[in-house]
C-alpha cells in the first residue's frame, strides 16, 4: 500500500513539474513572438471594430428608413384629419366616419412604428458606445504597439552591443584580435636575431669582437675612426 502511495505520489510531482514546464515554454514563446501576437490581436480588434461599425450604419439606415414612414404617416394621419373635419362641418357624417376608421388604423400604426423607432434609437446609442470605446481601445493598442516594437529594437540593438552567452560582443572580439596583433613578435627582430645567432655559431662574428677589444686590426670601420680621421683633416 505505501508502494502504491508512493508511487500517486511521484506521479503528482511529475504532472506539476510538466504542467510547471509547459507553462514556461508557452510563456517563453508568447515573448519571443510578443511583436507578432500583439498586431495579429490588432488586427483582430481591427476586424471586429469594422464588423461593428457596419452594424451601427445598417441600424441607423434603418432607424432613418423607420423615422421617414412615421412622419409619412404622421403627415397622411393630419391631412386626413383636416378632411374629416371639414366633412363634419359640411354634414357628411359618412364620410367623416370613414376618415376616422382609416385615422384609427394609422394612429395604431404609428404607436408600433414609434416603438420600433424608440427601440432602433436605444440599440444605435448603445452600439454607438461601443463602437466608440473599440475605436479608442484600438487606437491606444496601436500605439501600444508601436512603443513595444521601439523597445524591442532597443533590446535588440542593446544585446548585439553587450556580450551575450554565445561569445563575447563584436567590440570586445575586434579588441582581442588588436592585442593578439600586437603581441606577435617582429619577424624582422627574429631574423636578425637569428642571424646572429648563426654567425656565432659559425665564429663569424669571434674576429670582429676581438678587434673591438683591441686585438688585432679592426675588421670593419668603424663611426669612431671616421670622426677620429676627420679630426685629423682639419
Amino acid at each position: 500500500m505505501n508502494n502504491v502511495h508512493g508511487d500517486i505520489d511521484v506521479l503528482q510531482t511529475l504532472s506539476t513539474l510538466l504542467r510547471g514546464a509547459s507553462a514556461r515554454a508557452e510563456e517563453a514563446t508568447r515573448d519571443r513572438y510578443a511583436i507578432e501576437l500583439i498586431d495579429q490581436k490588432i488586427r483582430e480588434a481591427d476586424t471586429a471594430l469594422r464588423t461593428a461599425k457596419a452594424g451601427l450604419a445598417s441600424l441607423i439606415q434603418r432607424e432613418r428608413a423607420e423615422r421617414r414612414q412615421l412622419d409619412a404617416l404622421t403627415a397622411r394621419t393630419a391631412d386626413l384629419t383636416e378632411r374629416a373635419r371639414q366633412a363634419l362641418a359640411d354634414g357628411r357624417d359618412d364620410l367623416a366616419a370613414e376618415a376616422a376608421e382609416a385615422i384609427a388604423r394609422q394612429e395604431d400604426e404609428a404607436n408600433q412604428r414609434q416603438e420600433t423607432l424608440a427601440r432602433l434609437e436605444a440599440r444605435v446609442i448603445r452600439l454607438r458606445g461601443t463602437v466608440e470605446t473599440a475605436h479608442r481601445r484600438l487606437f491606444d493598442l496601436r500605439q501600444g504597439a508601436t512603443a513595444a516594437r521601439a523597445l524591442r529594437r532597443e533590446q535588440d540593438l542593446q544585446t548585439r552591443l553587450r556580450s551575450t552567452n554565445l561569445g563575447q560582443s563584436p567590440a570586445a572580439e575586434a579588441q582581442d584580435l588588436i592585442d593578439r596583433v600586437l603581441s606577435r613578435d617582429d619577424p624582422g627582430e627574429e631574423a636578425d636575431i637569428l642571424s646572429d645567432i648563426d654567425r656565432d655559431l659559425n665564429d663569424v662574428a669571434l674576429p670582429e669582437r676581438l678587434a673591438d677589444g683591441g686585438y688585432g686590426p679592426p675588421t670593419r670601420t668603424r663611426a669612431a675612426d671616421v670622426l677620429a680621421r676627420l679630426k685629423t683633416q682639419n
